[in-house]
C-alpha cells in the first residue's frame, strides 16, 4: 500500500512540473532557443548632456538582464539585442514657493528602445521609456542626490523594458 502511494506522488508531481513547463520567479517568458543577449550602445541625445549617462544605463540594463535571467552577455552576434538612445534628460521645476523659487524640481530621463529577437522576430519592438524622480528645490541636482535620482529612474526604466521585452507585462 505504501509502496503504490509513493508511486502516486511521484507520478502525480512528474506530471505537473512536466505539465506547466519551467517556471521563473521574474516572470521571464524567454522563447526557446535563446541563451544569449547584447546590449548596445544608448546614445545621448538629449539637449541636456550629462557625462557618462549612456555607460551608466548601458550598464544598469546589463546588470538587471543578467540578475534575472539565465542568459549570457555576449559583446555582439546576441540572440536578443537591446539599442536605442537616450532622449531627454530634463531638469524642470514641479512646485514653486510664494517667492517664485522652485519648491521642487523634477529631473526626467527617457530612453527610445529598438529591441530585436533573432530567434522570434515577431517579438522586435521600438518603444520609448520615461520616468521621473522629485527633489527638493533647496538641493542641486549633484552629488549624492544625482546618484539617487539616476539610480531610481535606471531601476524603474530598465523594470519596464524588461517587462516589454520579456515579461510581456
Amino acid at each position: 500500500m505504501k509502496k503504490n502511494i509513493k508511486h502516486l506522488i511521484i507520478f502525480t508531481l512528474s506530471f505537473t512540473f512536466l505539465g506547466c513547463g519551467i517556471y521563473s520567479f521574474t516572470g521571464a517568458s524567454i522563447p526557446a532557443g535563446v541563451t544569449t543577449y547584447q546590449v548596445n550602445r544608448f546614445e545621448n541625445t538629449a539637449l541636456l548632456i550629462e557625462p557618462g549617462l549612456d555607460r551608466d544605463f548601458k550598464l544598469a540594463l546589463e546588470d538587471l538582464i543578467q540578475n534575472q535571467t539565465n542568459l549570457n552577455l555576449v559583446p555582439s552576434g546576441g540572440d536578443l539585442v537591446y539599442e536605442g538612445e537616450i532622449t531627454e534628460y530634463r531638469i524642470s521645476p514641479t512646485t514653486a514657493t510664494s517667492d517664485e523659487i522652485a519648491a521642487q524640481n523634477r529631473l526626467t530621463i527617457s530612453v527610445n528602445l529598438r529591441f530585436f529577437n533573432k530567434k522570434k522576430p515577431e517579438d522586435d519592438l521600438e518603444q520609448r521609456f520615461s520616468f521621473f524622480y522629485d527633489y527638493p528645490g533647496t538641493d542641486q541636482l549633484t552629488g549624492s542626490v544625482k546618484t539617487t535620482a539616476q539610480e531610481e529612474i535606471f531601476e524603474r526604466i530598465t523594470q519596464d523594458i524588461f517587462n516589454a521585452t520579456l515579461a510581456k507585462w
